[in-house]
């Protein structure tokens, strides 16, 4: 196996012919992202087997140490390759020596690989257990074989699994929860199957926003500005950091370029005010909620429950296999400010799902051990 630099156009066809075929892609593989995070040096690379048939390929973000041309190469939520295979020297070992060529001092990646699952009903039976804190303390629904040898393998190979507080690392979050959109038998899920396996609460919420008039339209570019006007409010209500308009702005700009269907903008508004706006992004079957706003004023016209109902109605109309909402932490402590997340997510009646995680290969243990106290420091 070889590893060699792709363009954005090789990169592309390869997702397309690989989503195509069944297989997943993060949307944070796609060349596209690239532009997005512009701050890193970015580079699409691609693995040739001995035939010369491409059969992985890979987004590497380079983020560059102050001063020095050496740079730790990041590959979030990929690469895009065989994680079943038996070896998996056969890809690393090819991708290390690429990217040490690049000037790589040492690198991230984080396999798309799921380890475990839990169904609705085991989450919502630990949260209501007062002996259980954390979502790895319940049984779970399921254990992947394929997730513990990709672990097994990446321990015995030397890479070093990021110690995240509560599965949310600096990179990306571990724990994600989504609605599966096929039945075990692989046969797609009507909008009345998955309104079924929703919680009370979250049927009811989406009826009293129809009655109560709540309408969800699809945004364009143009209605960022009224977007991050209500995404920053929320920023200051739950105590996070928004990003700025300008990166929004880029991201449509860059996926939009690449896909005319890779992202929309929902916007939920009630008799003319937008009480609810969201960003949803596509890649073959997988879809995501990737960010989202809302009003604290009409709190209860239930607009995010609407404007969630059109995402995942779209998704099931898109013939989407899996509907993410994306990251969670692992805590169902009852004290834990962010239980709210996982209670939130959990009445959509879908799954928690547990990745393999982020992963480091020191290549510099010098150099590395400098950036991760430069890291620590920040």
């Amino acid at each position: 196996m070889t590893v060699r630099t792709l363009t954005p156009e090789q990169h592309l066809d390869f997702l397309r012919t690989w989503t195509a075929d069944g297989g997943s892609a993060s949307f944070l593989q796609t060349p596209a992202w690239g532009t997005v995070k512009s701050e890193w040096r970015r580079e699409s690379i691609g693995w040739y087997d001995p035939s010369g048939r491409l059969v992985g390929a890979g987004l590497v973000l380079y983020r560059q140490l102050p001063k020095v041309k050496r740079y730790l190469a990041y590959l979030p939520e990929g690469p895009v390759l065989d994680w079943d295979a038996e070896d998996l020297r056969v890809y690393l070992n090819p991708m290390v020596r690429h990217l040490k060529k690049a000037g790589a001092f040492g690198v991230r990646m984080g396999p798309p690989v799921v380890t475990r699952r839990w169904d609705a009903a085991a989450v919502k039976q630990g949260v209501a257990d007062a002996s259980v804190r954390r979502l790895g303390d319940v049984p779970p629904s399921e254990r992947s074989q394929a997730g513990a040898r990709v672990v097994s393998q990446l321990q015995e190979l030397g890479w070093r699994p990021q110690q995240v507080e509560g599965g949310f690392a600096a990179g990306q979050p571990q724990y994600n929860f989504q609605i599966p959109l096929r039945d075990a038998g692989g046969a797609a899920r009507t909008g009345e199957d998955v309104l079924a396996g929703m919680n009370q609460q979250w049927r009811r919420n989406i009826k009293k926003a129809a009655k109560a008039g709540v309408e969800v339209t699809h945004g364009t570019p143009a209605d960022l500005p009224a977007f991050h006007e209500l995404y920053a409010l929320t920023a200051e209500r739950d105590h996070f950091t928004p990003r700025p308009l300008s990166y929004f702005q880029t991201m449509f700009s860059a996926l939009l370029a690449e896909e005319p269907d890779r992202i929309r903008l929902y916007l939920a508004r009630h008799e003319g005010d937008l009480v609810a706006a969201t960003v949803w992004v596509r890649v073959g079957g997988h879809t995501w909620y990737s960010y989202g706003a809302s009003s604290t004023e009409k709190r209860d016209v239930r607009g995010s429950n609407a404007v969630q109902w059109a995402m995942i109605s779209d998704s099931l109309a898109a013939g989407a296999d899996v509907y993410d909402l994306r990251g969670i932490t692992d805590t169902l402590d009852p004290d834990d400010s962010h239980v709210g997340l996982i209670q939130f997510k959990v009445g959509t009646g879908g799954e928690a799902v547990e990745y393999a995680g982020e992963w480091d290969l020191p290549l510099n243990p010098v150099v590395y051990k400098a950036f991760s106290l430069y890291m620590s420091r920040r």
